[in-house]
């Protein structure tokens, strides 16, 4: 995975260098030390994975990463922790705070390896019955009733069943465009749910099984409207 360090501090970046030459299938391509340059890096270069700081001159980390078209994955390495909840509205790999210790930064990296190595599945709808998950020459069979809920993860999803988890290069947007309507609903931007699997609703959250789903504001109306409310 080729990847890149966007800090302003010149101690983090040296920090964070030295953990990627710990890790086999890391190659850090470039250091960089404000959003700007690496914007504009990022234009030209092919670059798998992003570590990258929040508050910089300029640019923000999270300002960045809105202004991607193309998003490569990204891990946020920041000294403070209330950014943690907008960053990971923008649907990235993980969050660490800093100082960044080698067991945190390891599972950071086994997140953003796993949706690496499923770039390239992809999703196709037979019938309204199941969907196939592609992944090169293995398609595998996915019944749509089985479907619980999805989890946007940027250009990614989780495909959630009762007992298994797949992770699919697709977007939400893209994912809800495969399946049957009506079935399932968008209850937050980064969340869809099967309406057969909600057992309560609480508040702002649904829950599915021992699952709490956060039900975004502008979202909340319409589904009341879709659970037949007695």
């Amino acid at each position: 995975m080729n990847c890149i360090i966007v800090d302003d501090n010149n101690l983090a970046r040296a920090a964070m260098k030295q953990l990627i030459t710990e890790v086999d299938f890391l190659t850090l391509k470039e250091e960089c030390d404000n959003p700007v340059d690496a914007f504009n890096y990022l234009q030209k270069e092919n670059i798998d994975l992003v570590f990258l700081d929040v508050e910089m001159p300029g640019m923000t980390g999270l300002e960045l990463v809105k202004n991607l078209k193309t998003r490569p994955i990204i891990i946020f390495v920041s000294a403070k922790k209330n950014y943690a909840v907008e960053a990971f509205e923008l649907n990235v790999a993980d969050y660490i705070v800093k100082p960044v210790t080698i067991n945190r930064f390891m599972t950071a990296i086994a997140r953003a390896k796993e949706l690496y190595d499923n770039k390239d599945q992809k999703v196709d709808a037979d019938d309204k019955e199941y969907i196939f998950i592609r992944s090169n020459s293995i398609l595998t069979k996915i019944k749509i009733r089985e479907i619980v809920y999805i989890q946007a993860l940027g250009d990614y999803v989780n495909i959630f069943t009762a007992d298994k988890r797949h992770t699919v290069h697709i977007t939400l947007k893209g994912m809800e465009e495969k399946l049957p309507k009506g079935m399932f609903y968008r209850l937050h931007r980064s969340y869809l749910v099967a309406l057969d699997h909600i057992d309560n609703i609480e508040e702002n959250t649904a829950y599915v099984g021992q699952h709490p789903l956060p039900i975004g504001e502008q979202f909340k109306k319409e589904l009341l409207k879709k659970l037949h409310l007695i």
